[in-house]
């Protein structure tokens, strides 16, 4: 078990508390983050993609030209590739990119990538988060007590409107509950900021 500095609101060390080494001490696997990241941009994708082959574009019937003594090429119809007008090769059509990983690679990857934020310090563990009304200027605040100015990814165990709404306004900070928590948003933040309640959720759920 690792001790980890909690902080308030105001940015003070109001304590310490454990957590746990099988969640944010794990030996990191790379190769399953990777798969990890893969998964969800690959699972993100539409698939909607399309253009049309020669047989999908519409006239072309007649030949253009005879196909000799004309001192052009032989050409069998105006919707042919090489025309303007004419379909595409190897044209995309509609298809679905997204693929599975386990329950267990899911849960390596992202304890891998929890416990990269703490290995490098870039966690931060906040006592609580609670605002009385939806304010941006109230959330970039405690931002700044907490020395966060940085892409940062916010964890909460509730669904509390006032935080997920006074950091709506934030280009540089995202929202998360702890049952929608993936491993791309936790990368792709600089800092990963937690509540208690949120770590003792994770806790339970990986463990």
């Amino acid at each position: 078990m690792a001790n980890i500095s909690v902080y308030n609101m105001e940015g003070k060390e109001v304590g310490t508390m454990e957590i746990s080494d099988a969640i944010f001490g794990v030996e990191i696997n790379e190769h399953l983050v990777h798969m990890a990241v893969v998964q969800q941009l690959a699972n993100n994708r539409q698939g909607t993609q399309k253009a049309k082959t020669r047989s999908e574009v519409s006239g072309g019937g007649r030949k253009p030209w005879r196909q000799k003594g004309t001192g052009h090429a032989r050409q069998g119809s105006t919707r042919s590739p090489q025309w303007t007008g004419g379909g595409v090769v190897f044209a995309p059509v509609p298809r679905d990119y997204s693929f599975k990983m386990n329950k267990k690679e899911k849960r390596a990857a992202l304890k891998s990538a929890l416990t990269d934020k703490v290995a490098n310090n870039n966690l931060v563990v906040v006592d609580k988060l609670a605002f009385d009304e939806i304010k941006t200027k109230n959330f970039v605040t405690v931002m700044n007590n907490l020395k966060v100015d940085t892409k940062a990814l916010v964890v909460i165990n509730d669904n509390d409107k006032n935080v997920v709404m006074s950091a709506k306004n934030v280009p540089t900070v995202k929202t998360t509950l702890t049952n929608t928590i993936n491993v791309y948003d936790i990368l792709n933040a600089n800092k990963l900021v937690i509540t208690q309640d949120a770590i003792k959720t994770i806790e339970e759920v990986y463990a």
